[in-house]
């Protein structure tokens, strides 16, 4: 008989695309996945042939929430045989103890002794994430290798193309927003810059929390935009994505989407470290003024990590020039 596994699932996109390979490595051997998703997570997972079943957690954003937690956790119990708990924290680790897993597994994390039974140790610094989830399947090759896919049927690519009256190939989509701050935000005159210059449609894509971004890129760039922000489910972007000729992001959940679709892509990164969560595409061109020799003066505050720039000039993103952007796109 095939081993039942939980997985209990990140709460970001980009940090849920990087699951993946974890994911695929566990059915290859076997292993029949649910996964544990809070709900604007869960269409990730339903976007992994290797998932037979995705688990919406109803639980919010912070708070402990012990009574939800206890209450799904004796719906789930004596239906797992081992759990994966891929978030750090404490209360991540509390609902296959509910649902009586008797294997479960997962990094240290926040002292979680007693709540997992097999424990790897914290990683230091900042880790490639694809090899930090899939070292969890406590298999050692080919972490490195990893690259997460993603897929959506034909079917669903063509209605929605069809809803939005464009050819498949035949537009480019911006990812704009960036869920962390604007640190990571390539400026929005930029955005509308590039779009001016490209001679394709642009659809604009992202949360109802970038719609005001859009609007401004839709506003530099009157008649060469859609602003689609917050207008589509996460299914239906995911479509757009994969048909499209290719995307421009910033350092984001929609850009790792891209990526595990193999899309063409340049993929924007200013506060945040390629070396850390790179867009895992050979088709992806990454652009990152920290390590331009050309540019000058060097970067020195980059990688700060910060929501804000601190030093409050932006420069890492703001001197990125749109004709730049635009030169790498030609290729595509």
């Amino acid at each position: 008989m095939p081993m039942n596994s939980l997985v209990i699932a990140p709460q970001w996109i980009g940090d849920a695309v990087m699951t993946e390979p974890l994911l695929r490595r566990l059915n290859a051997r076997g292993e029949r996945l649910a996964v544990g998703a809070v709900p604007w997570v869960a269409p990730v997972y339903r976007a992994m042939p290797q998932v037979d079943e995705v688990v919406e957690l109803p639980f919010q954003h912070g708070g402990l929430q012990w009574a939800a937690r206890r209450r799904l956790g004796r719906e789930l119990r004596g239906r797992f045989d081992s759990a994966y708990v891929l978030p750090n924290s404490f209360k991540s680790a509390l609902l296959p103890l509910l649902a009586g897993v008797p294997r479960r597994v997962g990094y240290l994390g926040e002292s979680r002794y007693g709540v997992l039974t097999q424990r790897l140790p914290n990683p230091r610094g900042k880790p490639p994430m694809v090899a930090f989830y899939s070292a969890l399947s406590g298999e050692r090759d080919g972490l490195e290798a990893d690259r997460p896919q993603l897929h959506v049927p034909e079917s669903a690519i063509a209605e929605s193309l069809g809803a939005q009256g464009v050819a498949r190939g035949g537009y480019v989509v911006f990812a704009p927003g960036a869920e962390f701050g604007p640190s990571k935000r390539w400026p929005a005159e930029h955005y509308a810059a590039l779009a001016a210059g490209l001679g394709r449609p642009v659809l604009l894509l992202g949360s109802g929390k970038d719609a005001p971004v859009c609007e401004e890129i839709v506003a530099g760039a009157p008649g060469h935009c859609r602003n689609l922000a917050g207008r589509t489910s996460l299914m239906q972007a995911f479509a757009l994505i994969a048909g499209a000729g290719a995307m421009v992001s910033n350092d984001s959940g929609l850009m790792h989407v891209a990526a595990a679709f193999g899309v063409p892509q340049v993929a924007l990164f200013g506060s945040s470290s390629p070396l850390h969560t790179p867009p895992l595409n050979e088709r992806a061109q990454v652009v990152w003024l920290k390590n331009d020799p050309a540019y000058q003066p060097p970067l020195d505050c980059a990688p700060c990590f910060a929501r804000e720039c601190p030093l409050g000039h932006h420069r890492c993103l703001r001197d990125i020039a749109p004709a730049r952007v635009a030169g790498l796109l030609q290729a595509h």
